[in-house]
């Protein structure tokens, strides 16, 4: 009898999937490259033939995350308001992490470093808000920086989440504090003449 496949797509997903259930529930310190693979019911050596250990399997981890919420963001359609598109690319970014929480706790939780100022990538999930924001800049909707009109957003935005997932907010009240602090921040942002309409 042959020896196991410990290189095939399969056991590659289960690694991930394990590694970021663990990662999300645990402290970094216990997921060992053994705890994934027991909780994967594979073997060691198919982490280090399929990532080259654990620091690679993490990476694996994060890179699935960033592609996940890119995928979410990036799938909102365009809206005739800038703001209204706006607003659509929060609620993507909030559906995404309460369907995918441990992967949200694995990308914004200190498992790997996040960080906002850096480079824009293609596949960065910050770039459609970037987009959005520069059009309603463009269109004389929003007044400021657009590195820190993302920031403040997203700031809002994890702390809502984070929150969220925390079961710190039931439904109700968290839909309710999503609405407000988003338009809040917005309204925050808007130029002058579109603020006095929005409190019209």
């Amino acid at each position: 009898m042959g020896r196991p496949r410990t290189n095939d797509e399969t056991v590659k997903e289960r690694l991930v999937e394990s590694a970021t259930e663990l990662l999300a529930t645990r402290p970094r310190e216990s997921v060992t490259v053994r705890a994934v693979a027991m909780a994967a019911g594979t073997s060691t050596a198919a982490v280090y033939s399929l990532f080259g250990g654990k620091d690679g399997l993490i990476e694996a981890v994060r890179d699935e995350a960033v592609a996940g919420l890119f995928q979410s963001v990036t799938a909102v359609p365009a809206a005739d308001d800038p703001l209204d598109g706006l607003y659509a690319l929060a609620e993507a970014y909030r559906r995404w992490g309460r369907e995918h929480r441990h992967l949200y706790s694995v990308l914004f939780g200190g498992v790997q470093s996040f960080k906002p100022s850096g480079a824009v990538g293609t596949s960065d999930p910050i770039r459609p808000l970037l987009a959005a924001i520069d059009r309603a800049v463009a269109e004389s909707v929003l007044d400021g920086p657009a590195t820190s009109i993302a920031l403040s957003l997203w700031v809002t935005l994890h702390g809502l989440v984070t929150l969220e997932l925390a079961g710190a907010l039931d439904t109700p009240t968290a839909d309710a504090a999503f609405r407000s602090a988003i338009h809040a921040t917005l309204r925050g942002w808007t130029t002058p003449t579109v603020f006095r309409s929005l409190r019209a």
